[in-house]
């Protein structure tokens, strides 16, 4: 569900004691005038997601009024008034949440699963409350909630407290995917596919794809992700991985990996493309990941192929591969597992895979970079080529086609020149100019923007390139270049680029960075407190005229750990308005000039979220 400032709280335009007609004609001038600004504003905002625009408080008269929410336990209202250089600002703190919130996924909430179909488990998608449904309260921490532990020794434990389930630990015991340690919860590195550890699992199949060793993978994919085990060891491999994982009612998954300072979103593989860029992952990954693959003919692997680059691999592990040896501990029969296997390599092979390697419990294809293979689908084979009526790089609740997109020939050209790991993320890749004003010189010009940004950053916020923040958010960007900026810190980037902008995504992962689309009038695919770090350049500039401010700062609150920071970057009207709201949710902000001191159009907010205690009995 999209939301547009029609479905917004009524504006309070003042009022007057006449009659209909005495008001009709002011009514109807304030309406023109509106009109006008709102068109004039709208051509600005729309230009690019980039561009500031300075408001004169002096004569700008904004009133906004925000009424308490029924759910959630109570709202904030804030009323903004300039008028002829006045400003009178009205604050309401937020109230908590009810304890049962603590770990609330607005657009995966399993209270509201029940509204929706069973079928592919689409149930498990996003489906965002509408706006009257939307809470306006602050989500309390579980009772006992610490900071989490410093990476790197976060991945191979957390506490206990911070996700207190044990529902893995009950189930998968003997997996060792995690034991209860005290007051903490240990990861020891087990999986359903690695009784030797994930480090041997991860060893055997950088034995199948050498290019897993010499910087050549880069970024990956892990459908089905567990505990995000497998995403955390390629990290110290130079890899890294998106885990992906649904939510789910016991298991935690995503929580888990984040918890671990692991890479991680919410998301399933059913009937909408997943938010990634077409032609983005070096490598795909299922180890027993139940996704029936050759099901739906062969749809959930069309969606696998798309977001893979050609060239790159696709790792299965678990049934039905080294069916001769495992067939007995699947509850199956030998023939049925290779009627199985066969048919799964029948389908990889329409597709233009092709099987690289296979050992063990291990099976590996390639997506081709033979033209001829593609050359030879069309919309009647079986399975079909997609035509042009769909971009493949859209994402963003676009349904997946029971079709195979064949990749254009700069994109095969793109994967055979592509550098390897970590060359590539200075090199601007060729697909670079086919967003709106990009080219080479443009994201040189972006990185040199951001290194001198971020070290300024790092003057006024010492945390930041410290073991103090881990799991960092850019909520805004075009070319990945705060990321970039942050590349030798211990910390990981999650890029998040406009649904509603120039695509710029597919960039972001040829220079070997990860990250989403997103629509920030929603929640964000996660666990409340799974980031250490968010910044935000010029997004209420570029989405005030979409999304409510307040919406977007309670979301953020909600998905900011507990003595996390967040730096807005913007025009220092919206900066106001950002202060007042964030002394609504309890935070503490400083406002400083950016690097550049006599920059008066955009300015920064420095805040700080702090641990509070819930008033609430919590669990």
């Amino acid at each position: 569900m999209k939301y547009s400032k029609e479905a917004k709280p009524e504006r309070a335009m003042g009022g007057g004691t006449g009659g209909v007609g005495a008001r009709a004609l002011p009514a109807a001038l304030m309406v023109l005038l509106l009109c006008g600004f709102s068109f004039y504003l709208g051509s600005i905002y729309s230009s690019t997601g980039r561009t500031f625009t300075l408001f004169d408080s002096t004569t700008t008269t904004i009133v906004s009024t925000t009424s308490k929410q029924s759910s959630g336990g109570g709202g904030g209202a804030i009323a903004i008034a300039a008028i002829g250089g006045s400003k009178e600002e009205v604050e309401e703190e937020f109230g908590e949440c009810p304890a049962e919130f603590q770990d609330y996924t607005p657009c995966t909430d399993p209270k509201r699963w029940r509204k929706y179909g069973n079928y592919r488990l689409s149930f498990m998608e996003r489906h965002c409350p509408p706006a009257p449904e939307r809470s306006s309260c602050l989500v309390p921490p579980p009772k006992g909630y610490r900071p989490p532990i410093r990476w790197p020794k976060s991945k191979d434990q957390c506490w206990y407290r911070n996700v207190p389930y044990d529902w893995i630990n009950s189930q998968k015991s003997n997996q060792h995917w995690l034991r209860k340690d005290g007051d903490r919860f240990a990861f020891p590195g087990g999986g359903t596919m690695f009784p030797n550890g994930v480090g041997a699992y991860v060893d055997l199949m950088a034995d199948l794809v050498p290019g897993m060793k010499d910087g050549s993978v880069r970024t990956a994919l892990d459908t089905g992700c567990g505990v995000a085990s497998w995403g955390g060891d390629l990290l110290s491999r130079g890899i890294l991985a998106l885990s992906l994982a649904p939510r789910d009612n016991h298991e935690a998954q995503v929580q888990f990996a984040l918890e671990r300072g692991i890479p991680a979103i919410l998301g399933i593989i059913s009937t909408q493309r997943l938010p990634l860029p077409a032609s983005s992952m070096d490598m795909a990954h299922c180890s027993r990941c139940l996704i029936p693959w050759t099901e739906f003919g062969g749809l959930y692997l069309m969606e696998i192929h798309r977001v893979l680059r050609p060239g790159g691999f696709w790792v299965l592990s678990g049934p039905p591969v080294n069916y001769e040896n495992r067939w007995h501990g699947w509850n199956t029969t030998v023939e049925a597992q290779k009627a199985d296997f066969d048919r799964l390599k029948k389908l990889l092979s329409s597709m233009c895979f092709k099987l690289y390697n296979k050992k063990g419990d291990i099976a590996v294809w390639q997506k081709s970079l033979d033209a001829a293979c593609y050359d030879k689908l069309t919309p009647v084979t079986s399975p079909a080529k997609c035509d042009d009526s769909v971009d493949p790089d859209a994402a963003w609740y676009v349904p997946m086609r029971s079709c195979v997109n064949a990749p254009p020939k700069p994109h095969r050209k793109q994967a055979q020149l592509l550098p390897k790991w970590p060359q590539r993320l200075g090199v601007a890749p060729e697909r670079v100019s086919v967003i709106p004003g990009g080219s080479a010189s443009a994201m040189k010009h972006d990185d040199g923007k951001w290194k001198a940004a971020t070290k300024h950053y790092k003057s006024l916020l010492p945390a930041l390139g410290s073991d103090k923040i881990r799991n960092a958010m850019d909520m805004a960007t075009t070319y990945g270049g705060f990321a970039a900026s942050l590349v030798k810190d211990p910390v990981w980037v999650m890029n998040v680029v406009s649904s509603y902008g120039p695509n710029s995504l597919g960039v972001v992962y040829d220079r070997g960075l990860i990250g989403t689309n997103h629509d920030w009038c929603e929640a964000f695919s996660t666990y409340p407190r799974t980031y250490d770090l968010l910044h935000l350049d010029g997004l209420f500039t570029a989405e005030s005229h979409r999304c409510e401010m307040k919406f977007v700062l309670l979301e953020m609150d909600r998905i900011l750990r507990p003595t996390g920071y967040a730096i807005i970057r913007d025009n220092p009207y919206f900066l106001d308005s950002a202060a007042n709201i964030a002394k609504g949710m309890r935070w503490s902000c400083d406002r400083h000039d950016t690097e550049d001191k006599e920059n008066e159009k955009e300015k920064l907010l420095i805040c700080n979220k702090p641990l509070w205690s819930a008033k609430k009995k919590n669990i």
